[in-house]
């Protein structure tokens, strides 16, 4: 199970890494998300923050678990977010939320199962 979590644990902190740099630079395609989302993109910041703060979580998690549990959970709850603003707006593009949740939540059960 080891190998299976140190997997999803890079690939989740590294996507989700690449998602809080996206925010920090107001990427176009994110910012067109924010507003078809109606989410005020002054809240970019404060976003990307948790990702990253996700991300690095994860990371620490591979010396720490508890860190990465931690984190993984907080990313989960993160994306449920995600998905429920999607939903809250009637947008059916959700696929990419969907996508990050599995991957944290796949994360997070090999974090808690993994020896």
């Amino acid at each position: 199970m080891y190998p299976a979590y140190l997997v999803l644990t890079l690939l989740t902190a590294i996507a989700t890494g690449i998602g809080a740099c996206m925010d920090f630079v107001r990427h176009p395609a994110i910012v067109a998300i924010a507003e078809r989302l109606q989410v005020p993109v002054s809240w970019m910041y404060p976003l990307g923050a948790c990702l990253a703060a996700g991300s690095l979580g994860l990371l620490a998690g591979l010396v720490v678990r508890p860190f990465g549990v931690a984190a993984a959970a907080g990313l989960v709850l993160y994306f449920i977010g995600a998905v429920i603003t999607h939903l809250r707006v009637r947008d059916h593009q959700l696929g990419g939320a969907l996508l990050f949740l599995g991957l944290s939540a796949a994360t997070l059960a090999t974090a808690v199962a993994a020896p």
